[in-house]
C-alpha cells in the first residue's frame, strides 16, 4: 500500500513536470508577450471580495482573479526600516532578496540587473507611471518612457495629498528638476490609470512588446477616498477584526513609527472602524481604476498577448493586534494579494503555495523563456501557475528591523522572535487553528520541541539569505529556565 502511494506520488510529479515542460515549449513558438504590473500600496491579503472578504467591493479584481491564479500565501520578505514599500518594489523588479539590496532598495545599483533592463535588450518598451521610491538614476535605467511619475513614499497632505498629487512628466535625462514638478487636480489612482491607458492605447504599445508598470499610491494614507467610494462604507457598520486590541501586548521594536501615530492610543473601536471604512473606500476606488486599465487593454486588442500581475507591496494592520501600520511580522502585514493572469495560464485557481513578491520577476523570465541574469535570487512560480498543488518552498522567512525575525512552515506553525532593547520575546502560532494569531503557544511546554525546530530552520534561512544579524538568535525569547538557555 505504501509503495503504491509513493508510485502514485512520483507519477503525479512526473505528469506535472511534463505539463510545465509542454507549456514552456508552446511559449517558444509564440510571439513575445507583453507584461502589465499593477502594484498597490499597503494592501493586505484579505481585501479582495472574491478571495474571502464579503465586506469589501472589488468587482474588477474579482474578475481578474477569475481569469487567473490567486496566490493566497504571497508575502513581502520584509524590511529593515519602516518604509517596507522601498525594498518590496525593488525586490519585485529585480528578483533579489532583501538582505543584499543596498539601503533596503533605496538605491538599485547597475550591478543588480532588473527585468525591465533585460526586456529592453529584447526590444521591449519599458513604461512606468505612479510611485517610485528608489533613486532617480535607476529609474532612468529601468524605464525608457512613462508619465505622471511620483518620487517618494506617500502623498503628504501638505504637498497636495491624494487629491492633488505632486508628479513629473517623464524626463529622458533622468534629472527630474524640481522646477518641472507639478500638482494635478486628478485623484492619484485615476491620474496613474490615465497615463497607463494613454500608453496602452498608443501605436507603440500595439506594435512593440512592452513592460508597463503601474505603481499606485493607494490604499496608503492619507486615506481620503473620493465621496462616491467613501459613501460605500459606513464606519458604524464595519466589523472589527477578531484580533482587535486597544494596544499591542509588548514593545515590538517600532511602536512609535509614523504609521502607529495615525490614530490615538489606546485604540478605540470607533477609530478603528473609521480607518477600516476609509481603507476599504480607497481600495474600491483603486479597483475601479484597475478596471479602466484592463478595459483599455481589451479595447487595444492586447489582452490575449499580455501577462498581468496584480500585487500589493506589503500589508497593513488597521487595528489588528493594537497596531495600525505594517512595521511588524504578523500575517496582516507580511501577506499581500497576488494574482497572475495571462495567455495559456489556468483560470479561476487558488493556490496555497508559499510565494515572495521577489518571485514575480523570475516567474516572468520563465514564462517569457528568457534566461534570468545571475543577480536573480528568488524562484520561478511557473510550476505553481500550471499546477496549484506544486510548491517551490516549504517555509517563509520574514524580517522586520534589526530586532525581529519570523519563520512559517507548511504545517501551519509560525514562530516570531524579538530582541528589543535587550528584552527577548517569543511568539508561536498554529495558523491552521488560529489564523488571526490570537493564541500564543510559546509558554506551552508541549511545544518546546517545535520552537527549537523552528529556531533551527530560521537560522538556516537567515544563513541562506545572507542575513548578517549578529545578535545571539538561539537565545532570543528564551527564559532562564527554558531548554537551551545560555547554550
Amino acid at each position: 500500500m505504501k509503495l503504491q502511494f509513493v508510485t502514485l506520488k512520483v507519477l503525479s510529479i512526473l505528469l506535472s513536470c511534463l505539463f510545465v515542460f509542454s507549456a514552456r515549449a508552446q511559449h517558444k513558438n509564440q510571439k513575445p508577450k507583453n507584461v502589465l504590473i499593477l502594484y498597490s500600496d499597503d494592501q493586505s491579503y484579505h481585501t479582495i471580495r472574491i478571495l474571502g472578504n464579503e465586506a469589501i467591493r472589488t468587482p474588477n479584481l474579482d474578475n481578474l482573479a477569475k481569469q487567473g491564479v490567486a496566490f493566497m500565501q504571497a508575502h513581502v520578505m520584509g524590511g529593515h526600516q519602516g518604509a517596507v514599500c522601498v525594498p518590496s518594489r525593488a525586490m519585485m523588479l529585480t528578483g533579489r532578496y532583501l538582505n543584499r539590496l543596498p539601503g533596503d532598495g533605496a538605491v538599485i545599483p547597475d550591478s543588480i540587473i532588473s527585468l525591465p533592463e533585460v526586456l529592453q535588450q529584447k526590444g521591449y518598451t519599458t513604461f512606468h507611471t505612479g510611485k517610485w521610491h528608489s533613486d532617480k538614476k535607476s529609474h532612468n535605467r529601468l524605464f525608457k518612457s512613462g508619465d505622471n511619475i511620483f518620487f517618494g513614499g506617500m502623498h503628504f497632505p501638505g504637498a497636495g495629498g491624494q487629491e492633488h498629487p505632486s508628479v513629473f512628466h517623464y524626463d529622458s535625462t533622468g534629472e527630474y528638476h524640481k522646477s518641472k514638478n507639478w500638482n494635478s487636480d486628478t485623484f492619484s489612482t485615476e491620474l496613474y490609470a490615465d497615463a497607463a491607458i494613454r500608453f496602452l492605447s498608443s501605436t507603440e504599445a500595439k506594435t512593440k512588446p512592452f513592460y508597463c508598470y503601474v505603481a499606485f499610491t493607494s490604499p496608503h494614507d492619507p486615506r481620503t477616498p473620493p465621496k462616491k467610494y467613501a459613501d460605500m462604507y459606513e464606519a458604524e457598520k464595519m466589523k472589527l477584526p477578531p484580533n482587535f486590541s486597544p494596544e499591542h501586548l509588548f514593545d515590538n521594536g517600532d511602536l512609535n513609527v509614523r504609521d502607529e501615530k495615525l490614530i490615538a492610543h489606546p485604540r478605540t473601536e470607533a477609530d478603528v472602524k473609521r480607518e477600516i471604512a476609509l481603507y476599504y473606500g480607497m481600495i474600491s476606488e483603486m479597483d475601479a481604476q484597475v478596471g479602466r486599465i484592463l478595459q483599455a487593454l481589451d479595447k487595444a486588442g492586447l489582452r490575449d498577448n499580455t501577462i498581468i500581475v496584480f500585487a500589493g507591496d506589503n500589508g497593513l494592520a488597521v487595528g489588528q493586534h493594537g497596531l495600525v501600520g505594517k512595521q511588524n511580522l504578523y500575517e496582516h502585514s507580511i501577506r499581500v494579494p497576488m494574482i497572475i493572469s495571462g495567455p495559456g495560464l489556468p483560470k479561476n485557481v487558488r493556490t496555497e503555495a508559499f510565494a515572495y513578491l521577489s518571485d514575480i520577476s523570475p516567474t516572468l523570465y520563465d514564462y517569457l523563456n528568457i534566461k534570468p541574469p545571475p543577480t536573480v535570487e528568488a524562484k520561478s512560480l511557473l510550476p505553481v501557475l500550471y499546477h496549484r498543488e506544486q510548491s517551490v518552498r516549504n517555509s517563509m522567512y520574514n524580517i522586520y528591523g534589526h530586532w525581529s525575525r519570523s519563520i512559517k512552515t507548511s504545517d501551519g506553525y509560525k514562530l516570531i522572535l524579538y530582541n528589543v532593547k535587550g528584552v527577548s520575546t517569543t511568539q508561536l502560532f498554529d495558523l491552521r487553528k488560529d489564523p488571526w494569531e490570537m493564541h500564543d503557544l510559546s509558554e506551552d511546554q508541549s511545544f518546546s520541541g517545535k520552537i527549537d525546530e523552528l529556531r533551527g530552520l530560521l537560522r538556516k534561512s537567515m544563513n541562506e539569505t545572507h542575513d548578517d544579524l549578529n545578535i545571539d538568535l538561539p537565545n532570543w525569547g528564551r527564559k532562564p529556565n527554558q531548554k537551551g538557555y545560555g547554550s
